[in-house]
């Protein structure tokens, strides 16, 4: 995926989780932040962050922050809708007969179900922002929903489905996600879970640019379900 008119800006501060402050040619601008996560490693006061313009002209922001730059991680992507975006581009090139997105099954929604050679498929996708000593970690905050999916995920591939969460690592170089335990044990709890009741877990390794986020390759735990 390709953002347009994007601008170069310095983080200065995030008043709440929805808006942050930074500075724009001189001035002071108060944007859009995509990401209600935490954040805390990345917004750093001085950081260097891109904006992306809106095409609203009655909104109240006029940019949306998209990424961050993180030492010789380079930029990290923030934008909490992208991982699904480039999530889809990734699936309607692997070969499904039939994607179909926001797919109910239980009392969850999943992000996809897909269908190839008569078998079910049902994915949640996972954004990873959190980067520790060249890891990623999920999440950066306390995710019952997340929780709730991996629990539905068991029972779904219990039922014939084959089951995945896909973590989407919008950094570039970071090639595994952990569970952050120190955030939410429970979390990494009903990860360890899932994987014993056939639930796979799927690493979507990206390339990131000021104005771009593309899922480069695919690591998967096992093989067998492509």
């Amino acid at each position: 995926m390709i953002y347009k008119n994007t601008i170069k800006a310095k983080f200065l501060n995030r008043p709440n989780r929805f808006i942050a402050n930074v500075e724009l040619d001189g001035r002071i601008e108060t944007v859009h932040v995509k990401n209600t996560g935490r954040c805390k490693e990345l917004l750093i006061p001085g950081r260097s962050v891109i904006l992306e313009a809106s095409d609203n002209p009655v909104r109240k922001t006029k940019y949306d922050l998209i990424a961050v730059e993180k030492g010789s991680l380079g930029w990290i992507n923030i934008d909490s809708m992208a991982p699904n975006k480039v999530a889809l581009e990734w699936l309607m090139g692997q070969g499904y007969d039939l994607i179909k997105p926001e797919f109910t099954y239980g009392k969850s929604r999943f992000d996809f179900y897909m269908e190839k050679g008569g078998k079910r498929y049902l994915t949640e996708i996972k954004g990873c922002t959190l980067e520790i000593d060249g890891i990623g970690y999920f999440p950066d905050a306390p995710t019952e929903r997340g929780v709730k999916h991996l629990n539905e995920l068991s029972r779904a591939a219990e039922n014939g489905f084959i089951c995945s969460v896909g973590f989407v690592i919008q950094m570039n170089g970071i090639r595994e996600v952990r569970p952050n335990i120190n955030t939410h044990k429970e979390f990494g709890e009903a990860l360890i879970n899932a994987e014993k009741n056939g639930v796979e877990v799927v690493f979507y390794l990206c390339e990131v640019t000021e104005n771009s986020l593309r899922i480069t390759e695919e690591i998967r735990t096992s093989k067998e379900n492509i």
